[in-house]
């Protein structure tokens, strides 16, 4: 017979010390807890069933000394069912650990899996006796110890981080040079071949599509599609099995480490896109997984007086409870979790502004913030936020608290509308370059703040936004209503692959415009994972459900993907050599530090400075940049100022060539071509121009040139 002792009730979940396991579950309203052990993932029985006696400040504890790493379990919680009061009790149904560490085995849909009677005219009001043990992933014992050496967080700067958005799975598998057994894992992002590609690229930290375990929908699995982006957690302390080499149980938690440890080791970091806002479990009719079944009225926001419903600021039918102290709890010890035991650099909240709801409005100053920026372990890594939701007064970009970046909005949409050619945005498009100083300087934030972006997962790749009038969802089997119409309108009569070359190099020229913008404006910019090399969706912008050749990089490269491949590499490392470009601190347009001339200029093509006129003529589609590196309003370590190049910075998004006059402020000035998103770019780059001359910009095109000095000035 098994021995049985009290436990403890912290740390909750299940704890391996050495010697034994002590489970925790916490319950408020539960009236029972049942533990209930199992052979293999699959098992229809648990071995064992033990009742938890045990119960401290709500939280039922139980220590088994018998137990060792490698164990399978769940349970089973008792209480009331009744749905318009709130509580969600089915003993029948077997519940994941919320603070598992590790799952073994899939969810396999059937009826058994809701609490309720599929098909019953009472629909939710009906309970379901069945038992559903055989098709519940089974929470893993583990052994948290790992072999980290002298591995830490990188905590690279704001101001040098360039982020990387890839999915674990579509970035390696598809890789020639990648093991065929370690393809679309977390071992196949820690091979030689992935981490040389990354750091040739030169970016510093990869931000993952989610990687908590998280639920495959049964209706996208009955249309043959699956789940793919990950986000629908339920599993908030568990790297998703999905993406592991082994099945043994609980082995692919030390894949990730390793995974970790490997990218630190090459100067990564790592950055998870976490989804806190909502579980897998959906609205009053979806399945009885784990948190509905253990305290339902705990752990979601519910829908006033009507308790039978939930409140869904999410699109996905319910919201987690975060005003709730232990479903906050959850979060931060999950949060601290990944960094303290897994290692991880940061996190990108996913609809950040539903974690921010107090009572109904998002609340600045909610207890979610304090919480995090009280914390001395999270406050000291990279926190993102996804500044919106879906609920009312949910957009919130440049409302996040200071110590928070945000995935800026109105950044993207700014240069996509520039580029496209649309009027009125010079001086939208100006706030945008320099930081979006509008957004966050008021509350006390630097440039860094703003997380700049043109693309992301969610919506068109580069090469389609500039490929496709609108989007192409049928694959997704929704008659294409679903996804965003986020349509650039620059594919010129002609949608997806044409032989047409001027359409083609119109086309490549976009995506190089964007590139430059985003990657030379101030903030931190973050890639689309496939950008660089032209990955293509066809015309797909809601691609959430497509696990195939849709999705997965395309590893056979053209020379049209090689040219773009270099142009963006040396794009990075131009950003990375001139802190110009990457400062610590907004612009004044002033002179400073006795320079002769202001930290930023906005010109016109003949060379003068902008008239506020200009800037709110809706016909002006063009304008030069000057970015005095003599002027940059930071110390070094001594406290003297630091010294740059002064680089000149010309857009055109007319769709005639313009004429630049160089500037001259003083005898002699002579610039330097950097880059010139023309085709005929290389010509110009390395060539020198003089002050006064002028400067043919081709239409919708963009150039950088290098102030040429005679001697570098450097402070005594």
């Amino acid at each position: 017979m098994m021995r049985i002792w009290p436990g403890r009730s912290y740390p909750l979940g299940a704890t391996w010390d050495g010697e034994g396991v002590n489970f925790s579950l916490f319950s408020e309203n539960a009236t029972g807890v049942e533990l209930c052990l199992f052979e293999h993932a699959r098992a229809e029985k648990e071995s064992h069933r033990i009742a938890v006696e045990e119960r401290t400040d709500q939280v039922w504890h139980v220590y088994l000394p018998e137990v060792r790493p490698g164990q399978l379990y769940g349970y089973r919680v008792s209480g009331p069912y009744e749905p318009e009061a709130g509580q969600r009790f089915n003993s029948a149904k077997l519940l994941i650990d919320p603070y598992a560490k590790a799952l073994s085995g899939s969810i396999e849909w059937s009826d058994a899996m809701f609490g309720y009677r599929i098909g019953d005219p009472s629909a939710d009001l009906s309970k379901d006796d069945r038992d559903n043990a055989a098709s519940v992933p089974k929470s893993v014992v583990i052994e948290q110890a790992f072999t980290w050496g002298d591995d830490r967080l990188l905590r690279t700067p704001w101001d040098r981080t360039v982020i990387y958005e890839l999915h674990v799975k579509g970035f390696t598998f598809r890789q020639p040079d990648v093991s065929e057994n370690l393809r679309g894992t977390y071992a196949g992002l820690a091979t030689p071949a992935s981490i040389d590609y990354l750091r040739t690229l030169g970016v510093t930290a990869v931000e993952l599509l989610p990687v908590h375990y998280f639920v495959r929908d049964q209706h996208l699995q009955e249309r043959g599609l699956t789940n793919y982006w990950g986000y629908n957690s339920i599993g908030f302390f568990a790297p998703d099995n999905g993406y592991g080499v082994s099945t043994y149980r609980g082995d692919h938690v030390n894949e990730f480490k390793t995974m970790v440890k490997t990218l630190h080791s090459a100067g990564i970091e790592v950055i998870l896109d976490v989804v806190y806002n909502h579980t897998g479990e959906g609205n009053q009719l979806g399945p009885t997984l784990s948190f509905r079944g253990i305290d339902n009225a705990v752990y979601y926001r519910l829908g006033g007086d009507k308790y039978r419903y939930y409140m869904d600021y999410t699109g996905t039918g319910n919201t987690l409870n975060v005003r709730h102290p232990r479903t906050l709890q959850l979060i931060m010890d999950s949060l601290r979790y990944w960094v303290t035991d897994m290692h991880v650099d940061g996190f990108r909240f996913d609809l950040a502004s539903s974690l921010a709801r107090e009572l109904h409005s998002v609340d600045r100053l909610s207890a979610f913030f304090d919480t995090i920026q009280q914390d001395p372990v999270l406050s000291e890594v990279k926190l993102i936020a996804e500044p919106w939701d879906l609920g009312e007064g949910g957009y919130q970009v440049g409302n996040f608290p200071a110590g928070w970046a945000e995935w800026n909005g109105k950044y993207r949409d700014t240069v996509r509308r520039y580029w496209r050619g649309d009027g009125g945005q010079v001086a939208e498009v100006a706030y945008r370059l320099t930081g979006s100083s509008d957004l966050y300087e008021p509350g006390g934030r630097r440039p860094h703040a703003s997380i700049n972006f043109v693309t992301a997962h969610d919506g068109f790749t580069l090469n389609d936004l500039v490929s496709y009038n609108q989007k192409h969802n049928e694959a997704n089997g929704e008659e294409n209503r679903d996804g965003t119409d986020d349509n650039f309108s620059c594919n010129y009569g002609v949608e997806g692959p044409t032989d047409d070359p001027a359409i083609n190099e119109l086309r490549e020229r976009q995506k190089r415009n964007m590139l430059v913008t985003m990657l030379l404006s101030q903030g931190v910019p973050m890639l689309c994972g496939g950008d660089e090399i032209s990955r293509t969706q066809r015309g797909n912008n809601n691609a959430y459900c497509q696990d195939n050749e849709l999705t997965w990089f395309d590893w056979k490269f053209t020379r049209q993907t090689h040219v773009l491949l270099n142009f963006t590499r040396d794009l990075i490392a131009l950003r990375r050599a001139h802190p110009v470009f990457r400062r610590r601190r907004f612009f004044q347009g002033s002179r400073l530090h006795g320079s002769a001339v202001k930290d930023i200029a906005w010109l016109r093509p003949d060379g003068k400075e902008m008239t506020e006129e200009e800037w709110t003529t809706g016909s002006v589609r063009y304008f030069g940049m000057r970015l005095a590196g003599d002027a940059i309003e930071e110390m070094d370590g001594k406290g003297h100022p630091i010294f740059d190049d002064t680089f000149l910075v010309l857009m055109n998004a007319h769709h005639e060539c313009v004429t630049f006059v160089l500037p001259a402020h003083r005898r002699g000035v002579r610039w330097e071509g950097v880059l010139d998103t023309a085709a005929d770019s290389s010509k110009k780059r390395g060539s020198i121009f003089k002050g006064g001359q002028p400067y043919q910009l081709e239409a919708r095109s963009l150039a950088v040139l290098r102030l040429l000095v005679k001697e570098k000035k450097f402070p005594t």
